[in-house]
């Protein structure tokens, strides 16, 4: 892929995918000519800074906003050629407590996202998504759920505008802010570590295959598709096995709004549902391109009807060991 002189601009951009998009970008693609990190908390933006400073990193520049103000995101995607879209409410049980407050940025929000990429001249723009929005049952993936359908439709509005709206839908990211890997970690000194309920398995992406595979969409969207990974399962108890085989695990009950198993493709989704050989994606129902052109041109294959995708059933599985090897190599406990 070629950035030089592109510029990108990423929402929350200060979170750990934020993060580690901002490492890649500037490492991989020195020559890019303006990387925006747009959110809306000044502390972290000034602990960023520290690290990716402007005086090392000239291309970079730190832009107060939030997606829930149109106006702001409309200057801030002024010469912007490339969005992409990792601002969300994501913690299950606080948008349980605080539904209006997770709608107006998870769906306003992207919406808002959407009307200030089609009134600027942004080229390309890839949103976040999580399997969570895979069958909802919590708030949370019902706003990005519906935050999905708002990227995929705002194809079919553009007009004459050439730009391109995808999505990525993945698991849990192994040592991301708020996830389980570093709450265990963190809890092993008490010598307890607490399970909801030890038949739960969720899917695990490193930040590393999270940033590859939203680079993979930002080149190679056709416009529509939800990109899904080809990635293993965990079961709970064997990450707290591999944090601290010393602890007793002490199950405390499924939480409002959790699944035992996470899903990224359902069966109803299998009839949209193409294999790409590293990803799966569900293409939009309605599109502006030759399906048969799309099929050719990645050689992708239509998979079975009924054909799902839940952490429960995965093919692929984590173990104790391996989990440890991959804590070692990814996981930053501050």
């Amino acid at each position: 892929m070629n950035l030089k002189d592109k510029s990108i601009l990423i929402t929350g951009g200060t979170g750990s995918l934020g993060k580690a998009l901002t490492k890649h970008i500037l490492t991989t693609y020195p020559d890019v000519r303006r990387l925006v990190i747009f959110s809306r908390d000044e502390q972290k933006q000034f602990q960023m800074g520290q690290e990716f400073s402007s005086k090392v990193y000239p291309q970079i520049r730190y832009f107060i906003g939030d997606v829930r103000d149109k106006e702001r995101l409309v200057r801030a995607f002024s010469g912007v050629d490339y969005v992409i879209h990792a601002a969300a409410m994501k913690h299950v049980h606080i948008a349980e407590y605080n539904p209006d407050e997770c709608i107006k940025t998870n769906v306003g929000g992207a919406q808002n996202v959407v009307d200030a990429c089609l009134e600027t001249k942004v080229e390309r723009i890839v949103a976040l998504s999580t399997d969570k929005a895979c069958a909802p049952i919590n708030l949370y993936g019902a706003t990005k759920l519906t935050s999905d359908k708002l990227f995929v439709a705002a194809n079919n509005i553009r007009g004459n505008n050439p730009i391109k709206f995808s999505v990525v839908r993945y698991g849990n990211v192994m040592g991301s802010n708020g996830s389980v890997i570093p709450f265990f970690m963190k809890m092993k000194k008490n010598g307890v570590l607490p399970i909801t309920n030890p038949n739960m398995t969720r899917f695990n992406i490193s930040l590393e295959g999270g940033v590859e595979m939203v680079m993979h969409a930002l080149e190679h969207a056709w416009g529509g598709e939800i990109f899904i990974p080809k990635i293993p399962s965990y079961k709970i108890t064997d990450v707290a096995e591999a944090i601290a085989p010393e602890c007793k695990q002490e199950i405390i009950g499924i939480r409002p709004g959790e699944k035992i198993h996470e899903e990224m493709i359902t069966s109803s989704d299998s009839f949209y549902t193409y294999d790409l050989g590293k990803y799966y994606t569900i293409l939009p129902a309605t599109h502006r391109w030759k399906l048969d052109a799309y099929k050719e041109h990645f050689g992708a294959k239509l998979v079975k009807n009924g054909f799902s995708y839940n952490s429960g059933e995965n093919t692929e599985w984590e173990t104790v060991d391996t989990l440890k090897e991959l804590i070692k190599t990814h996981v930053i406990i501050d």
